[in-house]
């Protein structure tokens, strides 16, 4: 029961869903101040000039809103939502907050000092600087948190703060007093500019080939991160809040091994394509093309894991969102694999990794045995005292410290261990043994491409 026919729904196509949701269930509809039956033809008609004309006055309510929000905002004229730190609102005018304003400085400027979105949120914490604590009418109290990387992007990113209004991609003067210069401001976007392409180069270069694109039940985006021991390298996707230090509870899968879950998901997609009838020709031979081109998300759930790959099977990639989401024959289809990898939480002992037959390419059997013998006069400048650390040898070889720190195990490789490389059949071993994952990355691309 209803006062008025649009006080039900203002959408034709939504009452008729609704409509037949209640014939379904055996509900009958009534509106008090209209008389109207809906058994007959002309009863039905009067209800959808009715809806009709509620339709079409939604519209034109929405239309004049839209309107005068963008006439307001090209004068530069707050018009309402949430206020950013450093101002509050006075009267429906926004007035600057002096010590919240200087926070926001401080913020642009440490992230010009680190450089590092992490840095800066860890820096931020320790200096005592959080997110403005606010107590609703409620009580309950809103805010004075950690600053999240979300929110440190969003602020930083953000021309509110030098006095400019952004709207629909149109930069308009705004009518509030600015608490940055542009000095300032522009040197930020420049590091965060820079930042970017350096970022984009190491997810491309990245053995990851899941970033971005895994998430586990509830939401957080599952980040790729290792462990290293006794020289062997393990990685795996965990969950951003247990690496941004939240409670165990707000995530049900905390982390899970990579290789696995890689093989998994890749497998999927490619019986997936094969099953939809792709042409051969068309599915990359690369993994990470692969992924690129047809994977849309990666949902982990404690039982299974959900692979929603895109619904068009032609050409495009996942970049396009807007057009993806527009057409229909883009929605994504949804796969769901058992978990046969339990998380690594629950696993004790050694992860081994499969053994697979395969033969080194020449060039990295020849990078690899160079690694050997570096690291094996490495060990023996040590043992003599030729050299006191490995920070020493690496200012000598013009090196990172790092670089030699994971060069050094190599020189422990067994004899018989070297032979089978020089002989070219080494591969299999060096996937148990580990001692491959410890090279510079360009030589592990090179190994896991031979592999």
């Amino acid at each position: 029961m209803v006062y008025k026919v649009d006080r039900l729904t203002r959408a034709l196509g939504d009452f008729a869903k609704l409509v037949e949701i209640f014939d379904e269930n055996g509900v009958s509809f009534v509106s008090v101040t209209q008389s109207f039956n809906t058994t007959s033809s002309m009863g039905r008609l009067t209800l959808n000039v009715l809806l009709s004309f509620a339709q079409f006055e939604r519209e034109v309510i929405g239309e004049r809103v839209r309107d005068k929000i963008a006439a307001s905002k090209r004068k530069g004229i707050w018009v309402g939502g949430g206020v950013l730190l450093g101002y509050a609102s006075v009267n429906k005018k926004l007035v600057v907050v002096p010590h919240e304003a200087e926070m926001v400085r401080t913020i642009f400027q440490r992230y010009l000092v680190l450089g590092s979105l992490k840095a800066l949120a860890q820096d931020l914490e320790a200096s005592g600087i959080r997110t403005r604590r606010k107590v609703l009418s409620t009580g309950k109290i809103r805010g004075g948190t950690p600053f999240q990387i979300g929110g440190l992007i969003f602020l930083l990113r953000n021309r509110f703060f030098i006095g400019e209004v952004v709207y629909r991609g149109e930069v308009h003067r705004g009518e509030h007093e600015p608490i940055l210069d542009r000095a300032l401001f522009d040197a930020v976007q420049a590091k965060l500019a820079a930042n970017a392409v350096s970022r984009r180069a190491k997810l491309k270069g990245s053995p990851a080939i899941l970033m971005g694109r895994i998430f586990d039940d509830r939401g957080n985006r599952m980040t790729p991160s290792h462990a290293n021991k006794l020289g062997v390298r393990y990685r795996y996707y965990v969950s951003r809040a247990i690496v941004q230090g939240g409670k165990a509870d707000e995530s049900s899968v905390r982390r899970i091994p990579a290789p696995e879950t890689e093989a998994q998901v890749v497998t999927a997609i490619r019986e997936h394509l094969k099953m939809v009838g792709v042409d051969p020709h068309q599915v990359p031979g690369s993994n990470r093309e692969l992924i690129d081109r047809y994977l849309d998300r990666v949902v982990v759930t404690p039982e299974a894991i959900e692979v929603r790959v895109l619904g068009d099977t032609g050409a495009g990639n996942r970049a396009d969102d807007r057009s993806r989401h527009e057409r229909p024959d883009r929605l994504p289809a949804t796969i769901a694999l058992p978990r046969t990898v339990p998380g690594l939480a629950a696993v004790k002992g050694v992860v081994h990794a499969p053994a697979q037959r395969a033969t080194l390419a020449p060039e990295a059997r020849d990078a690899l045995l160079e690694a050997i013998a570096k690291a094996r006069v490495w060990i023996d400048d040590l043992v003599s005292g030729k050299v006191a650390s490995l920070d020493e040898i690496a200012r000598r070889e013009r090196k990172a410290e790092r670089h030699v720190r994971l060069l050094a195990p190599l020189a422990f490789v067994s004899p018989r261990l070297v032979s089978a490389i020089v002989g070219g059949d080494g591969a299999a071993d060096l996937t148990v043994t580990g001692f491959a994952i410890a090279l510079p990355f360009s030589w592990i691309q090179q190994l896991e491409a031979a592999a």
